[in-house]
Parts: C-alpha cells; sequence; structure tokens
C-alpha cells in the first residue's frame, strides 16, 4: 500500500492531497483462469444444448459468454486502473473500472433479453428435450462457475469491477443448479413446458442481480455520492473541526471503483495552523469515511481570532 501527500499553494489558500491504495489488487490470474474455464464451458453447453434440444442450455451458454466477454472487459479495466496519471489524463485511467461495471451491467441486459425472446416462444411450441444431458453439463457449470466465483470472492466487497465479476459467476453457479433441477423435472414428469419456463425464472435471477450492478455503476458514472458516505455527516465533521467557521464548494465522488475524492472550502481564521492541520483532516477523512484522496482549501476569515493559538 502506497500513500502519497501532496501540497498545492492557490494564493491565499493551501490544499492537501491524501492518497491511499490507489493500484486495485491483481487479479489477473484469476481472470484469466475465469476466461479459459468459462470459455471452455461456453462451449460444452452450446454442443449439447443443440443435441438435447434445451433452450435452458443455450439460455445459460449465453449469459456465460456475456460474462466471458465481461471477465475480458474487467480485466482489461483493472489493468488500465494502475495507469500512472498523465498531462492529459491527470487521474490516470481509474474510471475506466467505471464504464466497465457499466457495460458489464448493459451486457448481462441484452443477453437476457435474448434468452426471454427464445423462451416465451418455446413455452407456446416445447420441443422435447434430452434431461439426463441438461443434467451433467448444468453439473459441470455448478463447479466451474463456482470456482471462479471463489477467486473473486474476497475483492468483492471494496472494488465495484470485481465484484460485478464476482456476482455473475455465483450467480450463474445457482442458474446452473436450476438448470439441474428443470432437467430432473422433465424426466420425471415429461412436461417440456419446464425448460422453457427455467429459462425465464434465470431471466428473472440475472435481472436481480445485474440490478444493482447498473444502479451503482451510472450512479457513479455521474458522480453521485459512494453510497457508504453520507454526505451531511462528511459536512458535521468538517464544520464541527476547530476554527473552522464555514464549510462550502464540498464535492464528494467515485474516482473508480475503489477510489473516493473530496473538495471542499474551510473558512477559517488568519493565523490558524495550515499544512499540519490539512493532513491530520485528510487522515480524518480518510479513516472514518474512506475518503482517500481528498483536496482542501482553507480562505482566510481576516479579524476573527484563531482558536488554535
Amino acid at each position: 500500500m502506497a500513500a502519497h501527500d501532496h501540497t498545492h499553494h492557490h494564493g491565499h489558500a493551501k490544499a492537501t492531497h491524501q492518497g491511499h491504495d490507489h493500484a486495485p489488487t491483481d487479479f489477473g490470474r484469476a481472470f484469466l483462469i475465469g476466461i479459459l474455464l468459462n470459455l471452455g464451458f461456453v462451449a460444452v453447453e452450446t454442443f449439447y444444448g443443440l443435441v438435447s434440444n434445451s433452450v435452458a442450455l443455450l439460455a445459460d451458454a449465453g449469459h456465460n459468454l456475456s460474462d466471458v466477454l465481461g471477465l475480458v472487459l474487467a480485466w482489461g479495466a483493472a489493468a488500465l486502473s494502475k495507469r500512472k496519471p498523465s498531462a492529459n489524463f491527470t487521474y490516470g485511467l481509474r474510471r475506466s473500472s467505471i464504464l466497465s461495471a457499466l457495460f458489464n451491467a448493459m451486457f448481462l441486459l441484452v443477453a437476457v433479453g435474448a434468452i426471454a425472446f427464445e423462451a416465451v416462444q418455446r413455452i407456446d411450441d416445447p420441443q422435447p428435450v434430452a434431461g439426463q444431458t441438461v443434467m451433467a453439463v448444468a453439473a459441470i457449470g455448478i463447479i466451474i462457475n463456482g470456482v471462479t466465483a471463489l477467486m473473486f470472492a474476497r475483492g468483492g466487497k471494496r472494488d465495484l469491477n470485481i465484484r460485478g465479476a464476482y456476482l455473475h459467476m455465483a450467480a450463474d453457479a445457482a442458474v446452473s443448479a436450476g438448470v439441474v433441477i428443470s432437467g430432473l423435472l422433465v424426466l420425471q414428469t415429461g412436461w417440456q413446458w419446464i425448460d422453457p419456463v427455467t429459462s425465464l425464472v434465470i431471466v428473472a435471477v440475472i435481472l436481480a442481480g445485474t440490478w444493482g450492478l447498473l444502479r451503482r455503476s451510472v450512479n457513479m458514472a455521474l458522480d453521485r455520492v459512494p453510497e457508504h458516505i453520507p454526505p451531511a455527516e462528511v459536512r458535521t465533521v468538517l464544520e464541527g473541526l476547530t476554527g473552522v467557521t464555514q464549510v462550502h464548494d464540498l464535492h464528494i465522488w467515485s474516482l473508480s471503483t475503489t477510489d473516493v475524492a473530496l473538495t471542499c472550502h474551510l473558512v477559517m481564521p488568519a493565523g490558524c495552523p495550515g499544512d499540519v492541520f490539512l493532513r491530520e483532516v485528510s487522515e480524518l477523512l480518510r479513516e472514518r469515511f474512506e475518503i482517500g484522496h481528498s483536496t482542501i482549501q482553507v480562505e482566510r476569515e481576516e479579524g476573527a481570532p484563531c482558536p488554535h493559538n
């Protein structure tokens, strides 16, 4: 973990930047293994889905293919997030992880639309399904998707980009379990309509998991205050600092799926401490609200006594 302190002077004001672990944890190996496993499984599901005439298997194969694309996109975004800032990209390319999460959600929505369309058609015209084949292939999917999900589990709590990959794989494992149940029911009852109905249930599961990812990624792209940070509480904390008489121009937003930034102006009496005070405030924001990159500008209030003196 690397911390960076930068101090900039703006006329009578001073600003301090406090950073934390800007580089995301490296999940390169997990991405590579997950992509290869799921590409192989997509090929197996597609082949046996066509052979067994199972729209549930084909639906799951389509979903898994979208997840492979999502994994590739998330991997690329994770790599880009580590690029150092440049003259034109002064924050680096950290926001690429937000775009990745947003595109992942959009990919899933397109996939479920295609799955739902095919399933509805099959309900009107059910086709014979090889239940044993469906169960065997889907059982393999439970293992592959479960193993892939576990590789991303430790990073899903703090990184929306990694969480997107984790949720997709975990949902796929659950969906594969549903397909196994579908195949068993077809074998036991002979009701062919169970297969397309299972596909619609898969669609509902995917939509439920995708909604949160879509909402959070859109909020990040629009610079909404991160959900875990109460802006009113941040303002109250800043206003309660010794010597601060006013807080204005307060902005809090996500630099990436892991980094949060804050800028604000603090009005303080002339003669109050500068750099040490600002470093302490930045550390307070980091520890209490997980805001790792703060820019604080102090505006001097002439004539007012400084309580620090």
